[in-house]
């Protein structure tokens, strides 16, 4: 599945949940990440992020769609992590 990650949290959980989501996923932009996971792996990043997010402070919002094609992208400025340039 293609999914979109994007978490907001306080400043001294951030750098761990950075970590984390590069593991898993593309970094696009600050706290958004996107990419192909299986549904394993997407749930071994979902419990890993429940021990790292507080829920009363934190969020996660994730995007989700069978594949990459039925989603259309469009960025207007630099894209900081372009994922064409992927071998």
């Amino acid at each position: 599945m293609y999914v979109i990650l994007v978490y907001d949290m306080k400043q001294q959980r951030v750098g761990r949940m950075l970590k984390l989501c590069r593991r898993y996923l593309h970094w696009i932009q600050n706290s958004v990440f996107e990419g192909e996971i299986s549904e394993v792996k997407l749930a071994e990043l979902l419990a890993k992020a429940r021990d790292i997010l507080e829920e009363d402070e934190d969020s996660l919002i994730l995007f989700k769609s069978r594949t990459q094609q039925w989603l259309e992208k469009e960025v207007i400025g630099r894209e900081r992590s372009p994922l064409d340039n992927i071998l």
